[in-house]
């Protein structure tokens, strides 16, 4: 089967991002676009990102996952430690992460070292969700490789009952990571591929940024 897409394109018309406007923070920089992008509507989860990781043999791997905080310590997402990713994760903590929103023609891409937030953080969120969702932090040996979707549902069907009128605990093997960052790259679509691309690097010299733009 050969399927061209020669005709997929689109004229990116949205805005600019020059290098004398960008803030000279990156997580600023991070914080306007991420609200604007919300305002501005026509995306059902701004908070989507891909997380790429490599495993031991060196391949990569991509997913979506959801951010859930950020500030100056880092990036936080939540999941399960001895699936594929978090095992990734803890063999090889260096991670990139990405959020494309077409609704204003913008990506970040941010690149960085990752570690588990403490066990009182991962907590304090796990008691914040739904019980379906904590029941499923259990229900699910992720990554791994189970007969049908029967053992699943049956799983569940036993945790409800297990804890239909108690409390769910976090178990140990779930959890978040942070992600601090070493290398913004804010991306902007312009009009005949020209893109405005403005990165970011961290100094082990210097607190402050280094900002250069990038040609498309």
């Amino acid at each position: 089967m050969n399927r061209e897409l020669h005709d997929y394109r689109d004229s990116y018309e949205q805005g600019e991002l020059l290098l004398e406007n960008a803030l000279d923070n990156p997580l600023d920089q991070f914080a306007l676009w991420f609200d604007e992008v919300e305002k501005a509507g026509g995306v059902r989860e701004v908070n989507a990102m891909t997380v790429a990781t490599v495993d031991p043999s060196g391949m990569p791997k991509s997913r979506i996952v959801l951010l859930k905080s950020y500030d100056s310590k880092g990036f936080v997402f939540y999941t399960n430690y001895n699936s594929e990713k978090g095992q990734a994760i803890q063999e090889h903590p260096k991670v990139s992460l990405s959020f494309f929103w077409p609704n204003l023609e913008r990506q970040v891409i941010i690149q960085g070292t990752a570690q588990k937030v403490s066990a009182a953080q991962s907590d304090d969120y796990f008691n914040k969700r739904p019980k379906g969702s904590q029941l499923g932090a259990l229900a699910s040996p992720q990554s791994t490789i189970i007969a049908d979707r029967a053992v699943l549902e049956q799983h569940m069907s036993d945790l409800k009952t297990q804890y239909e009128n108690r409390d769910v605990k976090r178990p140990d093997h779930w959890g978040g990571f942070v992600i601090q960052p070493l290398v913004y790259e804010f991306w902007q679509g312009r009009p005949s591929r020209l893109h405005d691309r403005i990165r970011y690097s961290s100094s082990e010299k210097s607190s402050l940024w280094l900002k250069e733009r990038l040609a498309p």
